[in-house]
């Protein structure tokens, strides 16, 4: 499944060219503009699994930091601040990575 077929390809070419400065991500405002925050549970989860690149079941660091390359290709990658930023306010349970309803709890905190 593409993520295309999730959400809109405008809202993900809008979302991610506000965030292309450096330090400038803001995960609360990117899922609400790409419209993740207005989709289903299910839709929600469907992300996730598009997002969890070696289907481990979770986003770990690494995968995090590329996280933008998952709604497009061309998107930049994230800091190191920046991902452990979105990795401090998404990893509920102190494991280092994040499971499916800790990503649905971050989506829906936004």
């Amino acid at each position: 499944m593409s993520i295309t077929e999730l959400l809109s390809a405008e809202d993900i070419k809008k979302a991610v060219g506000a965030f292309t400065a450096a330090e400038s991500f803001d995960h609360k405002k990117f899922f609400q503009m790409v419209g993740l925050k207005k989709k289903s549970a299910d839709d929600v989860k469907k992300v996730f699994h598009i997002l969890d690149k070696d289907k481990s079941g979770f986003i770990e660091e690494d995968e995090l930091g590329s996280i933008l390359k998952g709604f497009s290709s061309d998107a930049r990658d994230l800091s190191a601040k920046e991902t452990k930023t979105l990795l401090a306010a998404g990893d509920k349970d102190g494991d280092g990575k994040i499971g499916a309803e800790e990503f649905s709890s971050l989506v829906a905190e936004s």
